[in-house]
């Protein structure tokens, strides 16, 4: 499907299907960027899609498995030009490190990591032929200074932050900018997921609100609104950085 006009940029966005993913599709619809949202769930996606297009925006979408190398390079061959990239796909489950196995890593890992490096490196070769590109990654603050029962994911968050920041500087003389966005505790199917599994999810809610110094959690239009910035051209000179979206939770 071919919905670039000449002059609209176009977006690649991963985890569309819920959440933050689907928030910043519809944020990037409403600034007049053509979207391709991206999921393993097609009824996600298809809910995506008709809350951005009921706004008059362009989006289509297309299932994608982030964890699949030749699945990654197929989606994003077929939809051709990409200008931004949000890798947005993400899953956690809280559990105490040393009940974790190697199982649990490495989907976690997989997922959270590994796919984003798969995304980016199939996305990156047509920005740097037309010098021009925005890659903003959705990583967490539990990956900026740690978060009880969530260690393995953590650590995959700190190194997708610290992934951004290199690609930033090997990027940068290609007219690319890469920035990653620190969601704090966000209102999220995922999280409900989290807490719904967790033994006294009514408690850890309270926690993790009282926790934010605005007393409240995220909602992923937040989230959205920092993504649509750092894909603007008023954004052009801004590339390696860290933003968190928390409520002031963390502050650096």
């Amino acid at each position: 499907m071919q919905i670039r006009p000449e002059q609209t940029r176009t977006a690649l966005i991963t985890g569309a299907g819920s959440g933050i993913g689907r928030a910043i599709c519809q944020s990037l619809g409403s600034d007049g960027i053509a979207v391709v949202a991206t999921d393993i769930s097609q009824a996600g996606l298809d809910e995506t899609v008709r809350l951005v297009t009921s706004d008059g925006a362009q989006c289509e979408s297309k299932l994608m498995d982030v964890t699949d190398s030749d699945d990654v390079k197929q989606t994003v061959t077929e939809t051709g030009e990409i200008d931004i990239l949000v890798n947005c796909a993400g899953w956690d489950a809280l559990m105490p490190f040393l009940e974790t196995d190697e199982a649990f890593w490495d989907r976690v890992i997989n997922l959270n990591f590994k796919g984003t490096l798969r995304v980016t490196q199939a996305a990156l070769p047509g920005m740097v032929d037309r010098q021009w590109g925005r890659v903003v990654n959705i990583a967490s603050d539990a990956g900026r200074v740690g978060s009880a029962l969530e260690a393995v994911y953590s650590g995959a968050k700190g190194g997708l932050i610290a992934f951004s920041k290199t690609i930033a500087r090997e990027m940068v003389r290609y007219g690319i900018t890469v920035n990653s966005v620190c969601p704090g505790p966000t209102d999220t199917a995922l999280l409900e997921e989290i807490i719904d599994a967790s033994i006294d999810g009514s408690r850890v809610i309270e926690a993790m609100t009282r926790s934010v110094p605005m007393r409240r959690l995220g909602k992923p239009e937040d989230v959205a609104a920092a993504v649509s910035f750092l894909v603007s051209e008023k954004a052009g000179y801004i590339t390696g950085q860290t933003l968190s979206v928390s409520g002031g939770l963390t502050m650096a």
